[in-house]
């Protein structure tokens, strides 16, 4: 088995990628921040390419890093709401400046 180095795994744009550098988790968080809070299910109408069950665990995953808040409420039937925390909302300024970039190379980067 090989080694990892410490630096490596200490670095903070690997830290970055790993947490929500995929498709769902920026979309999510996106959506969430346009948006304020949402249901689940207003969450997946606007992301209906992604299924029910990579929505819940993309939400999951953005929640146990502390991107995504989740409030459930006491009542039948469950009222579930996602919001950006903090941090979450930290991010998004980097994220509209890649979006921004995309709008403006599109041409250059499509495939």
């Amino acid at each position: 088995m090989k080694e990892t180095h410490e630096e490596y795994l200490s670095c903070p744009i690997r830290q970055v990628v790993s947490k929500f550098c995929d498709k769902w988790s920026l979309l999510a968080l996106y959506t969430i921040h346009e948006h304020g809070v949402m249901r689940f299910t207003e969450l997946h109408r606007h992301m209906s390419d992604c299924s029910q069950k990579m929505l819940s665990a993309t939400l999951k995953k953005l929640e146990s890093h502390h991107l995504v808040a989740r409030k459930l409420y006491p009542v039948v039937p469950p009222k579930v709401e996602y919001s950006l925390t903090e941090t979450g909302q930290s991010l998004m300024p980097p994220v509209l400046g890649l979006i921004k970039w995309g709008s403006e190379h599109f041409d250059q980067i499509r495939e």
